[in-house]
């Protein structure tokens, strides 16, 4: 064999070598699955977290950032740990990489992947699997336009405020919806338009909210008085808009795809979304006709 030859022989060999040093030994995770999505990040940021509570057994989800969660799964008395990342592809895809790792049988399970279908595999492409199905059937439900810059509506209203988890938002609608109707109607106060909400503050870290619920009414010198309602002029803002067909229980799902609108654009935004809702959820119906518009106000 000529020096030549021998010379690639180890650059070869010590290659090869690396490679298996670190696949086996540094490589921080033991398994890698991909997909896209039409949507965005901060949809699967949600529909992630709503999937990891119907799930059977013990999970617990911990976000990085928007774009990064941690997740413990114990299935069988093993402990999976997936690391999700998700990143923007354009307007309407996002990629999801998942890294997925265990405490237990790292070398064999790293061992085993190259040369045969193991049950390791097969268990972390069955509960990928089942998250994408559940996304993709979400998205089905819903559908959100961005329209761009608008103004939000001025108008004289009644509203409470609430603090609670963002995917509760619905709920404390509902539950004062029939209180606020119910005061105003009895004291013959006029509405003066659609129901609305004003979030006050939201913290995306840990998914929780405080807003004003709003009812429209016209302003009179007699109002109703009560110690958990309260009235003041709501004044509209520039704001860039979007519109949500779908349960309001997701309608946050337009407030990402404004955040990466104003990403895009390069406008700077107050992250306190103004939402008005056109249908009444009491009244049932197919939810994918419910239209909503949610406005993110620019600086």
């Amino acid at each position: 064999m000529s020096k030549t030859a021998k010379k690639i022989a180890v650059v070869v060999g010590l290659l090869i070598a690396g490679f298996l040093i670190w696949y086996l030994f540094l490589k921080p995770y033991d398994y890698l699955v991909t997909f896209k999505a039409n949507t965005t990040a901060g949809t699967i940021n949600q529909s992630l977290k709503q999937w990891s509570l119907g799930l059977e057994g013990s999970n617990t989800v911990q976000q990085e950032n928007l774009n990064s969660l941690n997740q413990k799964i114990n299935i069988n008395d093993t402990v999976y740990l997936y690391n999700w990342k998700i990143s923007s592809v354009n307007d309407s895809v996002s990629k999801v990489k998942v890294y997925v790792s265990t405490k237990e049988n790292r070398f064999q399970n790293k061992m085993s992947i190259p040369f045969s279908n193991t049950n390791f595999e097969k268990v972390i492409l069955k509960t990928i699997t089942n998250f994408r199905d559940k996304l993709n059937a979400h998205l089905k439900e819903i559908k959100v336009s961005v329209i761009g810059e608008s103004t939000t509506p001025s108008t004289y209203c009644a509203y409470v405020s609430i603090k609670d988890l963002q995917r509760n938002k619905a709920k404390g609608m509902m539950r004062n919806y029939s209180f606020l109707s119910s005061i105003l109607a009895n004291e013959g106060i006029k509405m003066n338009g659609t129901p609305f909400i004003e979030v006050t503050n939201w913290n995306i870290q840990n998914d929780s909210i405080a807003y004003n619920f709003c009812f429209p009414i016209i302003k009179s010198d007699s109002l109703p008085e009560h110690k958990d309602l309260k009235y003041k002029q709501y004044n509209g803002v520039k704001a860039i808009k979007a519109i949500y067909n779908g349960n309001y229980i997701t309608s946050d799902r337009a407030w990402y795809a404004l955040l990466e609108e104003a990403k895009r654009q390069d406008i700077e935004i107050h992250k306190t979304p103004v939402e008005f809702f056109y249908n009444n959820p009491n009244y049932g119906g197919d939810a994918l006709s419910w239209k909503a518009e949610i406005f993110m106000p620019v600086k």
